[in-house]
């Protein structure tokens, strides 16, 4: 049985490849697969957290995954939103770099 150690360890480096892929990389589809990262940490962190406690406590064992489908519903509204804003960006602009996005006229 791995211990649930690793499990944290691999979520926070996860997370940290995440947050600075948003706050480095000027690409926003980039920064949306960051943002996925980053919410894929959670959910190992809210599955490895249920399966920890789900040995201890029998009536508790899919709490970690409901928190995980209601993340992955968030990330799939997040992800159908956010590619709609960039294709339309790019329309617009010809470019979804992240520096020439300094104003929001139309």
């Amino acid at each position: 049985m791995i211990p649930i150690n690793y499990y944290l360890a691999l979520a926070a480096i996860l997370f940290t490849m995440g947050a600075m892929g948003v706050l480095i990389r000027r690409n926003s589809l980039v920064i949306f697969m960051s943002i996925e990262l980053m919410l894929n940490a959670a959910n190992l962190t809210f599955v490895s957290f249920a399966r920890m406690y789900s040995t201890m406590n029998t009536t508790s064992v899919f709490n970690g995954q409901i928190f995980v489908f209601f993340v992955m519903t968030v990330a799939a509204a997040e992800v159908a939103v956010g590619l709609a804003l960039i294709v339309a960006i790019f329309r617009s602009r010809q470019s979804i770099d992240v520096d020439q996005l300094t104003s929001l006229k139309g």
